[in-house]
């Protein structure tokens, strides 16, 4: 399924380390697909983010503690929505189901100090799973990022997180490591999966 870039590059002069994807900051709508709309977080999607972060299943092979208040939520949000794609860190994609108008997930994305390499994250409301929207919201993100020019992303879950891993595999990420008990996390240690993906590899 194809998506439809809406935010332009900008091209480096010359060739340094420091020559990486620049995103124009100031579009809403970063990609749009057959049914999603991915873009910038705006201040009433409060609700609806507290409501799924706050699903102790979508919470837990996560970093955050559920339930998620409003309160919290509204100020995350808020930092999303002021966020810039093209600077070092991370940076979180709002997905909008188009049929309802409504957030219904989002995707993170870490860049690099280098501007080169970025890291990959997706979280999905429950009610919205199994429908293929996370593959559809990742895959335009990807295509934004590697339309870019980055080389590599990559990607991490805990072992146990079966249904992220295979829509990983479905995009065509190689597994590449395997770490045992490596992070402690909520009361316990965790084995990660690791992935990657490189730019020349993406289809």
């Amino acid at each position: 399924m194809s998506s439809t870039a809406c935010a332009d590059t900008l091209p480096c002069s010359g060739h340094s380390a420091q020559c990486g994807p620049i995103f124009v900051d100031n579009y809403k709508v970063f990609a749009s697909t057959e049914r999603l709309v991915i873009r910038r977080f705006r201040a009433q999607d409060a609700e609806a983010f507290a409501a799924y972060r706050s699903d102790p299943l979508v919470a837990r092979f996560q970093s955050w503690e559920a339930p998620v208040p409003v309160v919290e939520a509204a100020r995350q949000v808020a930092r999303f929505g002021a966020g810039s794609p093209s600077v070092p860190g991370w940076f979180q994609y709002a997905i909008e189901l188009r049929s309802a108008g409504a957030l219904v997930g989002d995707v993170g994305v870490q860049l690099h100090d280098n501007l080169m390499q970025a890291e990959i994250g997706f979280t999905l409301a429950p009610a919205h799973q199994g429908k293929g929207y996370a593959t559809e919201a990742v895959r335009a993100v990807l295509d934004l990022l590697f339309g870019a020019g980055i080389l590599r992303v990559s990607a991490e879950c805990d072992a146990r997180n079966s249904a992220s891993a295979r829509l990983l595999d479905r995009l065509g990420f190689r597994r590449e490591g395997y770490r045992v008990e490596h992070t402690w996390i909520k009361g316990e240690w965790t084995d990660d999966v690791l992935f990657g993906l490189l730019a020349r590899d993406w289809r």
